[in-house]
C-alpha cells in the first residue's frame, strides 16, 4: 500500500468519524424503523442464540446488540464514534458498549461465536481489513454476517436521490475518496471478500424492507441531515440545484403514497459465512 492510498483512507476515516459524532440522535430518529428490519435475518444467518458470545461491530445506537441480547446472547457492541456509543448506552443501559475501530478490533483472537455488522461495512475505508478482523476474533466454526444496501435500482430511496442529484446538481463534489458505496450490493463481491478472508460456505440473500415516511418532504431532509456521504454530496450543491433536487424528491416520493404514509422499497443485501 502506497503513502497516497494510506492518506486517502485516513481522510475517509476522519470524514466518516466526524460526521457520525454529530448525528446519533438524527440517525436514530430517521433510520431506526428501516435498518432494524435486517436484524432478525442477520441474527438467523449467524445462528445467534442463547449462551453465545456475540460482537456487534459498528453498533450505532445498538439495535443489533439489543436484539442479540433478547435472543439470550452475551453481547458487546462496538463503534468508532464516542457519540454513537453514548447514544447506545442511553438507549440500552444494561448492555456492554465500547469505543473501537472495525479495522483494529480490541479483542483477542477467538473471542466470539458470532460477529455481526448491520450496515457498518459501508463506512470503513478498508472493508477487507474489517472482514479479516471479524475472522480473527471469531472462534473456529464461528459465523460472520453483514448487511449493506441493495443497488439503487432496488433501494428506491437511494436511487431517487442519486438520480435527482445527477439531473440537477454536480456528482463530482470533492469528497474524501472511499470505497464504492454500492460495492457490496453485488453478491459476487461479497462472496469474493469473504472467501479471500478465509471464510467458508458464504451465502448472500436479499432482505425485503420498506421505508415508511410520514411525508414526501422527509426523504430529502433525512438524506441532508442524517447521513454521511449523501449529506456531504447534497451539501456541496448550489442553492439553486438544492432547491431543484428537493422539489424533484418531493414529487417522486409522493408517487409511493400508501394510505397516510410514503412506502419506499429499501431492500438490503445480507452476506454471511463460517470460519474454518
Amino acid at each position: 500500500m502506497d503513502a497516497n492510498s494510506t492518506t486517502s483512507e485516513d481522510a475517509f476515516h476522519a470524514f466518516e468519524h466526524a460526521r457520525w459524532e454529530l448525528v446519533p440522535r438524527e440517525y436514530d430518529e430517521s433510520f431506526a424503523a428501516l435498518t432494524v428490519q435486517s436484524i432478525e435475518p442477520l441474527l438467523r444467518a449467524t445462528n445467534v442464540r442463547d449462551g453465545l458470545r456475540v460482537l456487534d461491530v459498528a453498533t450505532g445506537p445498538g439495535y443489533a446488540a439489543a436484539a442479540a441480547e433478547r435472543h439470550g446472547a452475551d453481547v458487546v457492541g462496538l463503534d468508532f464514534s464516542a457519540a454513537m456509543v453514548a447514544e447506545a448506552r442511553r438507549k440500552h443501559p444494561t448492555l456492554d458498549f465500547r469505543e473501537g475501530d472495525a479495522e483494529e478490533l480490541p479483542f483477542p483472537d477467538g473471542s466470539f461465536h458470532a460477529v455481526v455488522m448491520n450496515f457498518g461495512l459501508l463506512h470503513v475505508p478498508r472493508p477487507e481489513r474489517a472482514v479479516l478482523e471479524a475472522y480473527r476474533v471469531l472462534r473456529p466454526r464461528g459465523q460472520f454476517g453483514f448487511t449493506v444496501w441493495a443497488p439503487p435500482e432496488q433501494a428506491i430511496g437511494l436511487g431517487l436521490v442519486l438520480r435527482a442529484i445527477q439531473r440537477h446538481g454536480d456528482m463530482s463534489a470533492p469528497l474524501p475518496p472511499g470505497p464504492p458505496f454500492f460495492r457490496f450490493s453485488d453478491a459476487g463481491e461479497c462472496m469474493r471478500v469473504l472467501q479471500d478472508a478465509g471464510f467458508e460456505s458464504p451465502r448472500v440473500d436479499l432482505v425485503p424492507q420498506v421505508w415508511r415516511l410520514r411525508s414526501p418532504e422527509l426523504l430529502f431532509e433525512i438524506m441532508l441531515r442524517s447521513t454521511v456521504r449523501m449529506a456531504a454530496l447534497l451539501g456541496a450543491q448550489t442553492p439553486h440545484a438544492l432547491d431543484a433536487i428537493r422539489d424533484e424528491l418531493r414529487d417522486a416520493t409522493a408517487a409511493f403514497h400508501n394510505g397516510d404514509a410514503i412506502e419506499l422499497p429499501m431492500p438490503s443485501v445480507l452476506a454471511s459465512a463460517k470460519k474454518a
